[in-house]
């Protein structure tokens, strides 16, 4: 059995609204920190491209790239059901998303919109409780991901999130939740 990366606690999804703030958010990452990429919208050659860049400034940085989609250029692993050897992150927005995952062989399972966010917009969050209801009990490590910001974790943590994700966290002159800062995550 291959070898799995240890699984993040800080987490970047990536998608075509970020632009060239995707490279100022990679850098603020810290070594072992992870990246979900995404870019759907990408046309194919353009996201290959793409995806090979943020893989070098990865290994460079020490960071762990999952890859959501079907690609055949190698990453620490997949967000979803395509096949891997490394890592096989999740998406759980209700507990049969989650029992999928279990039977996926998920590592994590990215539970959300824990906050409204952009990316569900108009949706409200699920919140924290409801959130680890949707993980609990599986055994599974469980990522809070939705209008969230490394103080929002802090708050939640101790209900046994493992870590957080974000697209708007990372970036730097994003207007957030207006309970929280305007700087950028250190």
């Amino acid at each position: 059995m291959a070898r799995r990366n240890p699984i993040p606690t800080r987490w970047l999804m990536t998608d075509e609204r970020m632009g060239d703030a995707l490279w100022p958010a990679l850098r603020r990452l810290t070594p072992g920190s992870g990246v979900v990429f995404r870019h759907y919208a990408t046309p194919e050659r353009e996201r290959q491209a793409l995806l090979r860049r943020v893989i070098r400034i990865a290994q460079a940085r020490r960071l762990v790239v999952v890859v959501a989609g079907n690609f055949t250029i190698a990453a620490d692993g997949v967000h979803g059901p395509a096949r891997t050897r490394g890592i096989r992150t999740w998406p759980a927005h209700s507990r049969i998303e989650a029992l999928a995952g279990k039977r996926a062989g998920a590592d994590a399972l990215f539970v959300s919109p824990i906050h409204p966010t952009r990316s569900h917009d108009g949706a409200a969050g699920i919140g924290p409780a409801r959130a680890i209801r949707i993980g609990s009990g599986l055994g599974i490590p469980m990522i809070a991901l939705g209008g969230m910001t490394e103080s929002r974790w802090r708050r939640i943590q101790r209900f046994g999130f493992h870590g957080w994700a974000a697209i708007d966290a990372w970036m730097p002159t994003t207007r957030r939740h207006p309970d929280e800062s305007r700087s950028p995550v250190p």
